[in-house]
């Protein structure tokens, strides 16, 4: 039978309300699931909801914050826009980091809250708060609905706006009376011409000389690098990204953005450059005579002192963002054009002559990655976190899964040692670093792609912070697998007080305070409990869970966690003492690049 839209039952009584109105655009515009969170001033969208349940899968978050991760877990892993909501005030606030987030790592995201009604706005009503002002500088663009003849055309703007030139999130704020307003069903255009004179995403197509600048210097060239970010997975350009590579031979070092985009099992693959990057990608980047940057913006973490990145070679900046262009770094070809574009048009005009000969270049690059490869001791019975991460890989390698990481060193292991050969397959929270970005956007991953293995690869500092998703988890039927890299203490910043603090202990230790680890005067050793019990709190949300200790043990319980049927935690208690290596210290330079 033919499930009947909102409109269409409404013309039974000739009126439609703001509220009615705005989730039946959602329907229109192809949002298939929202993460919604109700409160006092989002009520009447949630009654709206309800009456859309046959076309628009609401689910219900355990925080706001997991709300708005779990939609860029839709949006990362689909490429379409992710729809959050909550109330108004606190509700709002809790989106801000999401928000955020979404800005730097560019995702289309609408993030739709409650607000009082406008005769109380100003008035520091109760659970008020002026998002448009709050998150004015993190959204790409916002509004605020004043009146109901507004709602269709600002969600397709919204939209729009989200999804079009360099994605990034857009904020409609939404007044309670404005939602219970009615009007006649008549009156309402469902695809309202759009209203943006200040906008114009459109980038005009690279220029055919910019073309052949491009392929001349690469004709010139011995020691090409392409380096390429998020902007190629934006911009659905891996396949040309790859076609490219491998008719030129030229070697691919990707940001953490970007992993993915070249087969990272691929021979000409450098992995992941900059602070935690392969020694090998950060040499090669160094030494290059010629640097194709697409979709990149030369950030602080893969360049460290910037005025001696890359300095030996020309640069080719390819970017749909013109603000990006020169911005941190001059380029000698700076070309503002959709990177997938730019990439058709280069294989579309790439000649045999335009191949230059990169054999002494591949025997040098193989001669750095024989002397540095990613490696790591053995620990005897002890599961290092880099075996974990490799051991996952292994036994999912083939099984096109999606892996989220939240935010610490599991996030730069996992990003060395699992091997991505497809876009869209890794999600980290990259730009702003949020802990916690990991379980939600796991779970809307999942809810976006219910017969993939999905996959949150956490540390337990990160996984506490929205530890509470797990309830989603279990009450929405989303089998998240949870691999939990458990060594009792903030990881990260561990490692840089080892490296740079001797060792002092700052409240980096996550068990009880009066314990001497807690200043780092601890004997070094794994507490035989540890706290908290993870899989007692896993199995009080009715999650399976397990705990394991010793290598022997973890691939047969690593195995048993891919193949559970529902979600699954697995708790893995890891020594504390490992470091993140290779390692390039913020603001040093390759020649100062930590690898023991």
């Amino acid at each position: 039978m033919k499930v009947k839209t909102l409109a269409t039952v409404e013309k039974a009584t000739q009126t439609i309300n703001g509220a009615q109105i705005l989730i039946e655009m959602l329907v229109r515009l192809g949002t298939k699931i929202i993460y919604a969170y109700p409160g006092g001033c989002s009520m009447p969208l949630h009654q709206a909801l309800r009456e859309q349940r046959h076309n628009i899968r609401t689910i219900l978050p355990r925080h706001e914050q997991g709300g708005s991760f779990a939609a860029q877990g839709i949006a990362r892993s689909t490429g379409e826009v992710g729809v959050c909501m909550a109330t108004s005030g606190p509700g709002a606030t809790n989106l801000v980091t999401g928000i955020a987030d979404a800005k730097l790592d560019s995702v289309p995201l609408v993030a739709i809250t409650g607000q009082v009604p406008q005769a109380m706005i100003g008035s520091d009503a109760f659970q008020e708060t002026p998002m448009v002002e709050v998150c004015r500088a993190i959204t790409k663009h916002h509004f605020l609905i004043t009146n109901i003849r507004d709602v269709a055309r600002t969600v397709k703007e919204a939209f729009h706006i989200a999804s079009t030139g360099r994605p990034g999130p857009v904020l409609i704020d939404v007044p309670k009376d404005i939602q219970l307003e009615s009007i006649p069903l008549s009156e309402v255009d469902f695809d309202p011409p759009m209203n943006l004179p200040g906008y114009h995403p459109e980038v005009r197509p690279v220029a055919p000389e910019q073309i052949r600048q491009v392929l001349a210097a690469i004709r010139r060239s011995r020691r090409p690098v392409l380096y390429v970010g998020g902007g190629c997975i934006q911009s659905e350009a891996a396949d040309e990204l790859t076609k490219f590579a491998l008719r030129t031979g030229i070697p691919v070092t990707m940001t953490v953005m970007g992993l993915g985009t070249f087969p990272g099992t691929h021979p000409q693959s450098l992995h992941m450059l900059g602070m935690h990057g392969t020694v090998y990608a950060n040499y090669a980047v160094d030494q290059a005579d010629l640097l194709l940057a697409f979709g990149v913006r030369f950030d602080d973490r893969v360049t460290g002192k910037l005025e001696e990145f890359a300095k030996h070679g020309k640069i080719v900046h390819v970017d749909i963002d013109p603000s990006e262009i020169h911005k941190n770094k001059e380029a000698h070809i700076p070309i503002h054009a959709d990177v997938r574009e730019t990439l058709v048009a280069l294989n579309a005009a790439l000649d045999d002559a335009d191949i230059p000969d990169l054999t002494e270049w591949h025997h040098m690059i193989g001669e750095w990655k024989t002397k540095f490869p990613l490696a790591y001791a053995d620990a005897g019975d002890a599961i290092l976190q880099q075996y974990a991460i490799e051991e996952l890989w292994r036994q999912t390698q083939k099984m096109d899964c999606y892996v989220a990481v939240g935010v610490g060193q599991h996030q730069m292991w996992a990003a060395q040692f699992y091997k991505f050969n497809k876009p869209r397959r890794w999600l980290s929270s990259s730009g702003l670093g949020t802990m916690g970005f990991g379980l939600p956007a796991a779970m809307g991953v999942q809810s976006a792609h219910p017969d993939s293995l999905v996959i949150d690869i956490d540390g337990d500092g990160s996984f506490q912070m929205n530890i509470q998703e797990l309830g989603t988890l279990f009450c929405e039927n989303l089998p998240v697998k949870i691999l939990l890299l458990n060594n009792q203490h903030l990881g990260m910043v561990v490692q840089w007080e080892d490296r740079f603090n001797s060792g002092r202990r700052a409240h980096t230790y996550l068990g009880p305070s009066n314990h001497p680890e807690a200043l780092g005067e601890g004997d070094g050793t794994m507490p035989t409990d540890t706290y908290p019990s993870f899989v007692g709190i896993a199995q009080g949300y009715g999650i399976k869970a397990r705990q394991v200790r010793s290598k022997a043990e973890y691939p047969k319980a690593l195995a048993e966690m891919i193949s559970h049927k529902g979600p699954y935690l697995l708790d893995v208690i890891c020594p504390y003492q490992e470091h993140v290596l290779p390692m390039i210290p913020g603001g040093k330079t390759v020649r100062d690049i930590i690898v023991e």
